[in-house]
């Protein structure tokens, strides 16, 4: 199975050098990697050093906690475009779905969307806090906002990505929207398993291992 074409190679930590910027680009030229998935300061760096190449750079907003002001995701979306973002994945307000909030979380990705107009809007549900419950209205409310994709996760909560989430996610989404797992997914082992799922992007710092395993 040739992966490479579903991985978001991805560096988000909050120590990532501009070294470590120059290195995950390099990498996503060589092992021709879907994307690169970056905080959005280093979306003109990536541009830079991506262009003529066909690696799509990804920008995370409102990441990791979801919890800023809506007014603060837009505008942050919007500048990662100007700066050459292909895609945008977006933390929703998880303290607002909880609240039973969900005409304002479905809004607020509306608004993202209605932003970026035709380039890629995933939401990071953050599966790891939420119910089964909570997981389905939040991939419905991706859904009627006109999102392209439903994230599991994005690494920094209390878990990432499961197969059972991903099934979850798929089952309600349907033909509407895609999914994409994030957090954990390290091995080939569970990049495969993902993808025949019907899963249609992985996100992971674990990328060349993944490619590289036999």
């Amino acid at each position: 199975m040739k992966l490479n074409n579903f991985i978001d190679h991805t560096i988000l930590k909050a120590t990532a050098t501009k070294e470590d910027i120059l290195q995950l680009c390099e990498e996503a030229k060589k092992y021709q990697f879907f994307s690169v998935c970056v905080n959005s300061s280093w979306v003109s760096l990536a541009k830079e050093v991506l262009s003529g190449s066909d690696v799509k750079i990804c920008a995370v907003v409102g990441f990791p906690l979801g919890a800023m002001s809506t007014e603060a995701k837009i505008f942050e979306a919007e500048r990662a475009i100007l700066a050459g973002a292909d895609e945008i994945d977006m933390v929703i307000n998880i303290g607002y779905l909880l609240s039973g909030m969900s005409e304002a979380v479905k809004e607020e990705i509306a608004g993202i969307k209605k932003t970026i107009g035709n380039k890629i809007l995933k939401v990071i549900i953050e599966t790891c806090y939420l119910t089964d419950d909570e997981k389905k209205l939040a991939c419905e409310l991706a859904v009627l906002a006109r999102a392209d994709f439903v994230k599991t996760s994005t690494g920094f909560g209390t878990g990432g990505a499961s197969l059972e989430d991903t099934a979850l996610m798929l089952e309600t989404v349907k033909d509407k929207a895609y999914v994409k797992a994030s957090g954990g997914v390290r091995d080939r082992e569970a990049a495969e398993a993902y993808i025949k799922q019907g899963v249609m992007r992985l996100g992971t710092s674990n990328g060349i291992a993944i490619i590289e395993a036999e």
